[in-house]
């Protein structure tokens, strides 16, 4: 009885932490559409568990992806 309640306690934790770790990181990434961020967050609300889950697996589909410059400062003539 008491392992099985503080087994739920640990899902329910985890569960949590999952859904405004989804919440925070879409808050975060750059999409290619600010469309696509609502999208995201109102299915991450909506469905918490599966939301995050499957954002978190189609996330890289959707984020813009910017190369990064090294352009230095320092050499200035």
């Amino acid at each position: 009885m008491i392992m099985e309640s503080t087994m739920m306690i640990i899902l329910l934790i985890l569960t949590i932490l999952l859904w405004f770790w989804a919440i925070f990181d879409i808050s975060k990434s750059k999409f290619e559409n600010q469309t696509i961020n609502t999208i995201w967050l109102l299915i991450v609300l909506i469905f918490p568990i599966l939301g995050s889950i499957v954002y978190f697996q189609l996330k890289r589909k959707f984020i813009r992806l910017e190369t990064r410059k090294f352009e230095p400062k320092f050499l200035k003539q």
